[in-house]
């Protein structure tokens, strides 16, 4: 139980206690103080006090002002609860309330020894998070790996708050984007393969794709030199006809299309798979847009029958969202071929027959806002009965200095060399620091490994989903900022700590003593640190209902700077007093859980040494 749950019970307890109101009176009734009408947050540095309650939401009901309620209520409050309250203050509307020793030293004892700290117990809940989603035309690139981190992140944030979680992936395997990498492997690739070539599959597959644009652009630039318009140009160019060709011919089913999609789709999984395996990103299960799209089609026809689509002369089908402030959106075209919304209907039917889901978070990027208004809107038209548990689970696009990426320009940041750089840098910068002359290689790479995805994934998260970022390899790795690599050698430094007392008497002392120092106050650093520890809880429960790994990021690094802080200015191993250095192990030992429980739920591995 967090020290907030603990107080606003004694809070409400108090309300009722001085204020039970006039019994003929409806103020009289036993809910009109609730605790989730309390504020409880943390004192501002600048005032003295742990936790302060804010009182302005009372003083209209109660006919007082905030000096004498808080007053009032803290009078009460230490006279009831001596044991957790030692004083209080009151600025303005604000009940400034100092915690005793005596609670952090308990919630100490209780917890330093926990490696699993946060978790709490089932909720009966299934949630599916869907991620990653490539395309099967191209590698993955920066922007898929801040979706993989992201969807990952919070899938483990769901499963240690006691929710039963599936991740899928949906792999967007059909469509023109696909017939465009076919269409140029056909015309240009004379037979090579990724084994003769010597490229990952899924980089090999991708070069066809920006091929495809190169002489795209090559093909319109010389209809337009005869007088044609750049969009008539780019829709009866020669290549993009043949693509066009390619999906209709697909989705009729013929053999030497389908077996060429087969063999093409076929490297890329091999090159997903091993970048997956690299990054850690893993799914419960894997769809298919080449099956899901035929779901879809039933789904139009249902909904054809119940008049929410309708169909146009031309035979393509629409259905008509104006009166909801939206705009006519396809479901079908007119060649009965399927678009985006075709398979997201059929998708999401699919996973709720299999599942039977309590929401379905989808992790998409921010340019498919409207896209997924428009999915759970039709899915509500549809009566469907998990229309409400659709969730999107919105991010920022991340930019490069020189602006936005476009693949098939050849302009993206290629997830694969993204990470073979930062393990470069993870090498070049650990050497220079000169402390792992004991490692032996096989631990060495382990190591640079580790620094390099913490550094990637910590810098990725550390920002609000919601936010666009800018991405700076350079800052990511930095051991002194405010990255993974920061967080990871505090860890370290705190492990080091505790090996070198793990033999001595004063270690032994800490694991069995069963009670912590208290013949002495805490000093500063001492409490700032365990205050910030107890809150662990409640920053699980925040990074919770926002859906934002950030907020767990942000909390592992100020644990780690207040850490440093504590260190600098208290010695563990040389304590004046016996008491005080078991009090400083155990308070490093559930600094370093906390640190690798919250960089855990980010997917960073902290190493023992650094």
């Amino acid at each position: 139980m967090s020290i907030v749950s603990t107080i606003k019970p004694l809070v409400i307890k108090a309300l009722k206690e001085l204020y039970p109101g006039d019994p003929k009176s409806a103020d009289s009734l036993p809910d009109r103080f609730r605790e989730d009408d309390l504020t409880v947050s943390i004192t501002k540095p600048e005032f003295e006090g742990d936790y302060t309650l804010v009182l302005f939401s009372f003083v209209k009901q109660l006919k007082k002002s905030p000096e004498q309620l808080g007053k009032e209520i803290g009078e009460l409050l230490l006279k009831n609860n001596p044991e957790l309250f030692t004083s209080y203050n009151v600025i303005k509307g604000f009940l400034n309330l100092v915690i005793a020793d005596r609670y952090w030293l308990d919630f100490l004892q209780s917890n330093y020894s926990n490696r699993s700290p946060g978790v709490r117990p089932s909720v009966n809940k299934t949630i599916i998070v869907e991620y990653s989603s490539p395309n099967t035309n191209k590698p993955l690139h920066l922007g898929h790996l801040r979706n993989n981190f992201l969807g990952w992140s919070v899938a483990e944030i769901l499963k240690v708050t006691g929710h039963k979680v599936i991740k899928t992936a949906i792999m967007n395997d059909r469509g023109i984007h696909i017939c465009k990498s076919m269409v140029a492997w056909q015309r240009f690739g004379n037979g090579a393969t990724p084994d003769s070539t010597g490229i990952k599959g899924d980089h090999f597959v991708g070069d066809y794709y920006v091929l495809f644009g190169t002489e795209l652009k090559k093909e319109v630039e010389t209809l337009m030199a005869t007088g044609t318009t750049k969009d008539e140009a780019e829709k009866n160019a020669p290549l993009m006809q043949a693509a066009q060709k390619m999906l209709v011919d697909w989705e009729n089913g013929d053999p030497e299309v389908r077996a060429l999609w087969e063999k093409m789709n076929g490297w890329v999984y091999e090159g997903f798979n091993e970048t997956y395996k690299k990054i850690g990103s893993d799914f419960d299960k894997n769809y298919f847009e080449s099956s899901t799209y035929l779901m879809g089609k039933e789904i139009v026809e249902e909904g054809l029958a119940k008049n929410v689509f309708f169909k146009k002369e031309d035979g393509s089908v629409w259905i008509d969202l104006t009166s909801d402030g939206l705009d006519e959106k396809l479901v079908l075209r007119k060649d009965g071929t399927s678009v985006y919304i075709t398979q997201d209907l059929g998708l999401a039917d699919k996973k709720y027959e299999e599942f039977h889901y309590y929401q379905s978070f989808h992790v998409i990027a921010d340019e498919q806002n409207y896209h997924m208004k428009v999915l759970k809107l039709i899915l509500k038209k549809l009566q469907k009965p998990y229309a409400d548990g659709i969730y999107h689970l919105s991010y920022g696009l991340v930019e490069l200095p020189t602006g936005r990426m476009k693949t098939r320009e050849g302009t993206v940041v290629d997830a694969d060399e993204i990470i073979e750089e930062l393990i470069k840098v993870a090498k070049d910068k650990t050497e220079e620091l000169g402390k792992v002359k004991d490692f032996n290689p096989g631990e060495l790479i382990e190591l640079y490994d580790t620094i390099a995805l913490g550094a990637l994934k910590f810098f990725l998260l550390r920002v609000d989903p919601k936010k666009r970022m800018l991405f700076n390899p350079e800052e990511s790795i930095d051991f002194h900022g405010f990255t993974g690599p920061f967080v990871q050698y505090t860890h370290a430094r705190i492990k080091s700590i505790l090996r070198k007392e793990i033999a001595g008497v004063s270690r032994q002392s800490a694991v069995g003593s069963s009670q912590p120092a208290v013949s002495s106050p805490l000093l500063p650093k001492e409490k700032e640190l365990i205050v910030l520890l107890e809150q662990y809880e409640s920053i699980l429960g925040q990074a919770l209902e926002e859906h934002n790994p950030s907020v767990v990021a942000i909390y592992a690094f100020n644990v780690a700077k207040v850490f440093n802080a504590f260190y600098t200015e208290h010695s563990v191993m040389s304590a004046e007093s016996e008491e005080k250095k078991v009090l400083r192990l155990k308070l490093s030992e559930l600094t370093a859980n906390v640190i690798a429980a919250s960089m855990a739920l980010l997917g960073v591995k902290v190493p023992e040494r650094m």
